[in-house]
């Protein structure tokens, strides 16, 4: 499936205005860049959500791939927090919703 334009925007301006954080989170405990000081949702697709981390100060591509491939963009919330969980369990913290 290949979500149209307009969607992946609109995903990718929630993920970044409202879970700014959650995101670095994800790349750090999912993307193995640990480094990363911020990080912004990019793109997606069916088989996952792409980042652009900021590691001293330079942008690093990052790709973490859903559990499963995706038919439904309401899918997409499921999956979000699932990276989130595991991002935070990877990390050794607690997560905060």
């Amino acid at each position: 499936m290949t979500f149209p334009p307009e969607v992946v925007e609109q995903i990718a301006q929630h993920m970044n205005g409202d879970h700014a954080a959650d995101n670095v989170l994800i790349v750090r405990g999912l993307g193995g860049v640990d480094a990363a000081t911020a990080a912004r949702m990019s793109g997606m697709d069916a088989d996952g959500m792409d980042f652009e981390a900021t590691v001293d100060g330079i942008a690093v591509p990052v790709r973490i791939p859903f559990a499963e491939r995706l038919t439904e963009r309401r899918q997409v919330r499921g999956e979000a927090v699932r990276m989130y969980q595991q991002a935070c369990a990877a990390l050794g913290i607690e997560p905060q919703h």
